[in-house]
């Protein structure tokens, strides 16, 4: 099991370290951030009224395993930057409880009907868990990302009725 709780000042040094590369940091935060991340960049990400970033802790051991965010900037809530951190906890089931938590989060602040998400199309292991979420592919919306020169990205966006 887990909760969620906000993300703070004292989580920054965590989640650098959880984003080491610019391909990491890219999976997990599209264009938002540029590498390497640092502090004042995520003071900034704090302070924007519409993201409510928040830290995932395991409540067994009341460690932080993770990231993610409530994102209201667009019209359609969006569950966004969703990340397990604590590559010991990854693959355990808990991708299916942090958007659970999180669509019921999503609902209690905002009255909608649907959410949505983004994932890039080589991440199997993500796109696999938020199909088994019950989200669909919304190929309109999905488009390439050029990652470097040489690497092209398909950025998928996924819409989910609730």
């Amino acid at each position: 099991m887990i909760k969620l709780e906000p993300f703070s000042s004292d989580d920054f040094s965590r989640l650098i370290l959880w984003n080491d590369s610019k391909k990491k940091l890219t999976q997990f935060a599209g264009t938002l951030f540029t590498y390497p991340l640092t502090t004042t960049q995520l003071k900034k990400y704090s302070n924007n009224p519409k993201l409510f970033p928040k830290k995932i802790i395991a409540l067994d051991t009341g460690e932080v395993i993770g990231h993610c965010e409530l994102n209201f900037s667009n019209e359609t809530p969006r569950l966004s930057r969703i990340l397990i951190g604590d590559e010991n906890y990854r693959g355990k089931g808990f991708g299916k409880q942090i958007v659970n938590l999180m669509i019921e989060e999503i609902k209690a602040k905002n009255k909608t009907k649907q959410v949505e998400l983004k994932v890039y199309g080589w991440n199997n292991v993500a796109l696999k868990l938020y199909k088994n979420c019950g989200f669909v592919v919304d190929t309109e919306l999905s488009h390439p990302f050029q990652f470097s020169p040489t690497e092209i990205w398909k950025s998928i966006h996924m819409i989910k009725e609730i």
